[in-house]
Formats: structure tokens, C-alpha cells, sequence
């Protein structure tokens, strides 16, 4: 069944551009449907997992393409399955407007089957092969309006993925010679013997592969392709920057450090130190850079930046605790940013407009878009009763548990952060609902909510939002579980 919902997305995708509908409907109804069986599919694979690995192909000694349901694969992928349903049909409203529709469902669409493989692999090569095939696939996708922009972004987003995917590449190797297996184990597989004196080295490769994966993880410097992507429709953009590409980039560095490396062999060494400050600047840049950019999409996109390296920084942590803050983080951020992704798609689908200074007074006229986006930005605000804040708690929690001076620097980058995050944010939720005076409101005239394969998507974030704030504590014993090897 592992390689059963991996094919399903792919092959759908491919018949799209295949199979002569009569209708749109028919399309939306088919894309629909395959995308929801699909989720149930791997709902039930995840609550029924098999104990043993599904290889597909076997190289050589330990080099195999196979994939394992183990609790990383359980969080990635029960997320990536929840989310990609209501996403789909987010995307039928908006691609009303859009040309080339079935080129896009085909690669959207296929994009699930690869992220899936992802999550579900069971190694490092074979989460490197699917990694390398997500650039590919998503580059379509980005480049998809074919203006120059487009073209242009989609040029910078496959140097920087490609060039991240090489330095993760030397990260293999060494783990093929230095480890007793490329599986996935908590705790890592690295042979000190083999590595004797030669641990310097070990910890650079890290730093370099780390680095590689950060990539798609937006992380500074090789974080300027993910503003350029904003170009894309907005579905792909929140997936983008909430779902499948960015999380892949954190989902792979979570791997890395305490799957394969091992957080033993790194903690308390110079490239955890220089990593953990790299990840703490990053979060203070991408708030400051959103607070200064006018235009919605590249705003978020840059509170993007920002956000994921929260879960680097958990990573970097490289305990229990900060492991489980950081896939905390990854779970609720991804609720919360896609939910603002779509709050900006909307506005973009219904009035046209881009940029800040243009939202003067369309909170009464889009009262439930404003509404569901002034919720996420509170949650990305990280303000108490919200999933936000449990996060972050658990993020600055596991700095202080963990005794590191640096990381106690961390904590002060989070407030900073949530504090430039209250700017960036409710600048645009205080010009919808208190518009200076003597804004003309003619200009709204026939603004209004779209309709409900917009809306339903956002009421049900907004009530995830609202209901992991308050009642998040299954979801965060669990996550403790898989940061503590029970899953």
C-alpha cells in the first residue's frame, strides 16, 4: 500500500492531461475524489502501519530505494494528506482565472504523490531521490503564468534546489562510507571507529548537507528563490511556502541531524553552535524584510522565512524537546500559514489587488477572509489560545531545558520576532477594518467573499487554528512520542 499512495497522485495527474473531459466539472470532480481516497489511504496506512520496509529496487549492499511508516513519516505525512484535499479544492475556484488549467492539476497533483515519498522514505537515498524530484516537478508549477517573472523565478528557484540538493548529496556519501547503514534510526548510524580521528570533517559535511536541505527551507543566504515564487498561483505558493517544498526542506534536516548524523556525535560542537546562529539570524531577517515589503504575497513569504527557521532552530536545539518543538512548530505552522496564504489568494482572486495600501476598508466588504486572516495572524503572532503559542512555548522551553547559552539567545529572537510578526501582520488586518479617513470607498464596489471552495478550505484552518490553541495536548504527547523513539 506505501507505494500504492505514492502512484495514485502521480498517475492522476498524468491522466488529467490524458483523459478528454467533457466538463470541468468532471475534472474537479475526478482530481477530487482520487486526492480524498488517496488521504484515507494514508490515514489508514499510518494508523495501520507495517512493522517491515517495502523495498522497490536494491543497488547494492545497502543502497535501496525503500519506504517505512515510522513516527517521522507518520507527522509528515498525516499532514501532507490533510491538508492536500481542502488545498485541491481551494485551487478550483481560484484556477477560474488562470490559463493552462490542466497542466497545473497535473503537476499540483503529482506534487502530492512526491512529497508523499518523501515523508514515507526509509532512507537517506531514497528521501534524496523524491527530494530531487520534487524540484522538478514544482518547477512547472512556479513557472506557470510563463511571464518573465514567472520564468525568471522559476530559473532561481531550480540553481538554488538544485545546488541544495548537491551539498545534501556529499552528505550522503559520507554516510554511505562512515555509517553502518543509510536507514533511518534515531540516534544516527555513523561508525566511530570508521570516522576516527577525522571528526572535524564529519561535523563540516554535516554543516554542508544541513545547509543543502536549508535551501528549501529558505534558510539565510539561500532564501531569496521563495519571495521570487510568489509569482505562482496562490495554491501553489501556500503549498510552497506551507506544505510540500518548505517543510520538505525542514522534514530533511530533521532527518539529517537525528536520524542520520545522530544528535550524540553533534551536540555541543562548533557546527551546531554556527548552525544554531545562522537559523536565529535567519528568523530575525525574514520578519524584518516582511515588515518592509508592501506587496501581501511577498510579505508572507517572507514571514515564511522567518517561521521555518523556528524549526530549525528547534532542530539545532538537538534534544527530545527541541526535536518535539520544532515538529510541533512544522505541524501547526503549516495550519497557520496556508491559511493566510489563502486569505491573500482570495483577496487577489476577488478584487486584484496586491499590495498593502490597496486593502483600505475590504474588511467589510470580505468580512470572512479578514476574519480567518486576522485569526492566523494572531496564531503567527504566537498570542495565548492559539496554536502559535503552543509552538512556541515548547520551542523556548527546549531552550532553556537544553543549557545552551546560544539558545538562550534564541529565546530573544522569538520575541523579536513575534513582535515585528504583530507589525507585518496586523498592518494589513487594521487597514481592512480601520481604513484612514476619506479612503475612497467607491473602489469596493462589488468586492464580496468568494465562494464556498474558498471559504470552506479557510473556516476549516481557522477552526484547526482555534482548537490545536486550546486542546493541543494529543497532538503534542505524540509528537513527544516520535521525538522520543516510542513511534
Amino acid at each position: 500500500m506505501i507505494l500504492l499512495v505514492i502512484l495514485i497522485p502521480i498517475v492522476s495527474g498524468a491522466l488529467i492531461s490524458l483523459v478528454p473531459f467533457k466538463k470541468r466539472g468532471h475534472m474537479e470532480l475526478f482530481l477530487e475524489m482520487m486526492v480524498i481516497i488517496n488521504s484515507f489511504l494514508v490515514w489508514y496506512l499510518l494508523l495501520h502501519r507495517p512493522a517491515d520496509n517495502f523495498t522497490l529496487v536494491n543497488f547494492t549492499g545497502n543502497l535501496s530505494v525503500s519506504f517505512k511508516v515510522d513516527g517521522m513519516s507518520m507527522v509528515f505525512a498525516g499532514l501532507v494528506s490533510t491538508l492536500w484535499p481542502l488545498a485541491t479544492l481551494y485551487a478550483f475556484e481560484y484556477m477560474t482565472k488562470e490559463e493552462h488549467e490542466k497542466i497545473f492539476f497535473t503537476f499540483y497533483t503529482m506534487t502530492y504523490g512526491v512529497t508523499l515519498g518523501i515523508s514515507l522514505a526509509s532512507n537517506l537515498l531514497t528521501m534524496y531521490f523524491f527530494y530531487e524530484l520534487l524540484t522538478l516537478i514544482t518547477v512547472p508549477l512556479v513557472m506557470h503564468t510563463l511571464t518573465r517573472e514567472a520564468i525568471l523565478a522559476s530559473r532561481k528557484y531550480l540553481y538554488y534546489s538544485l545546488g541544495g540538493a548537491a551539498f545534501a548529496f556529499i552528505g550522503l556519501i559520507f554516510i554511505i562510507t562512515y555509517g553502518n547503514t543509510t536507514d533511518f534510526v534515531l540516534g544516527g548510524v555513523l561508525d566511530l571507529e570508521k570516522i576516527g580521528g577525522r571528526t572535524n570533517v564529519l561535523l563540516l559535511i554535516y554543516v554542508i548537507a544541513f545547509m543543502g536541505f536549508g535551501v528549501k527551507a529558505a534558510v539565510c543566504p539561500f532564501n531569496s528563490w521563495l519571495p521570487d515564487a510568489g509569482v505562482a498561483p496562490t495554491p501553489v505558493t501556500a503549498l510552497l511556502h506551507a506544505v510540500a517544498v518548505v517543510k520538505s526542506g525542514a522534514f530533511a534536516a530533521i532527518r539529517l541531524t537525528y536520524y542520520s548524523f545522530g544528535t550524540e556525535f553533534l551536540r555541543g560542537t562548533w557546527a551546531q553552535d554556527l548552525l544554531m546562529i545562522i537559523v536565529m539570524f535567519t528568523i530575525v531577517y525574514g520578519c524584518s524584510r516582511a515588515v518592509k515589503e508592501t506587496h501581501i504575497k511577498r510579505r508572507l513569504a517572507y514571514s515564511t522565512i522567518s517561521n521555518l527557521s523556528y524549526i530549525l532552530f528547534g532542530v539545532t536545539i538537538m534534544t527530545p524537546l527541541g526535536m518535539m518543538g520544532a515538529l510541533t512548530h512544522l505541524v501547526f505552522h503549516a495550519v497557520m500559514k496556508i491559511s493566510s496564504f489563502f486569505c491573500a489568494g482570495a483577496i487577489m482572486h476577488q478584487t486584484g489587488k496586491h499590495y498593502v495600501h490597496e486593502l483600505d476598508g475590504m474588511g467589510y466588504k470580505m468580512p470572512c477572509v479578514f476574519g480567518v486572516f486576522t485569526v492566523s495572524s494572531l496564531a503567527l503572532m504566537g498570542v495565548p489560545g492559539l496554536a502559535g503559542f503552543v509552538s512556541k512555548w515548547y520551542l523556548a522551553s527546549a531552550a532553556v531545558e537544553s543549557g545552551n547559552g546560544i539558545a538562550y539567545a534564541g529565546i530573544g529572537c522569538l520575541l523579536i520576532s513575534a513582535l515585528l510578526t504583530a507589525i507585518y501582520m496586523f498592518t494589513i488586518v487594521i487597514r481592512a477594518f480601520f481604513p484612514v479617513k476619506g479612503y475612497d470607498a467607491s473602489v469596493l464596489e462589488g468586492i464580496k467573499d468568494p465562494n464556498w471552495k474558498m471559504l470552506v478550505p479557510l473556516l476549516i484552518f481557522t477552526g484547526n487554528i482555534i482548537m490545536f490553541g486550546f486542546w493541543s495536548a494529543p497532538v503534542v504527547k505524540f509528537l513527544s512520542d516520535v521525538a522520543a523513539g516510542v513511534y
